[in-house]
């Protein structure tokens, strides 16, 4: 599924696709520096009402935020920034299997920034997310769920 969006409308491209994705719990964030990782996880925290304050976990690694589930649950997200891991084992170490292990209970939403570099920790069902900056207002985000 493609989502095309600017800064004006992200909030409508959020909504969409959180609609269509909240039933999945891991969601991998590929992208540029710079193509809207970030700032489109902050509008999906705004999105799902979370109250603590949402900022980039690049030298923490590990952000959790909290919100409340349709039901009324307190939930839990992870915001995960991988880029500056050196390796899988590192990733271990820091306890990022076990927030995905909770994700993939259904415990907790993992959002994972720069995937790539432990992609051996990713669990299916989740859902990968690209986006792309054709220039300096415009993103293209392509989703595809990784299954099996």
């Amino acid at each position: 599924m493609d989502f095309h969006y600017t800064l004006e409308n992200i909030d409508q491209a959020v909504s969409d696709f959180w609609n269509h994705y909240l039933d999945y719990h891991l969601f991998a964030f590929h992208g540029d520096m710079g193509a809207g990782k970030t700032t489109f996880i902050h509008k999906l925290c705004d999105h799902l009402l979370v109250q603590d304050a949402v900022s980039s976990p690049t030298f923490a690694l590990i952000n959790e935020y909290h919100f409340k589930s349709r039901s009324n649950e307190d939930r839990l997200i992870y915001h995960m920034d991988w880029y500056r891991l050196k390796d899988t084992s590192e990733a271990i170490n820091a306890g990022m299997e076990d927030c995905i292990d909770q994700a993939m209970a259904g415990k907790a939403i993992c959002f994972i920034e720069w995937p790539q570099k432990a992609e051996e920790l990713l669990r299916k069902p989740y859902v990968n997310i690209y986006i792309e900056s054709p220039d300096e207002l415009n993103r293209v985000m392509t989703t595809e769920i990784i299954t099996g």
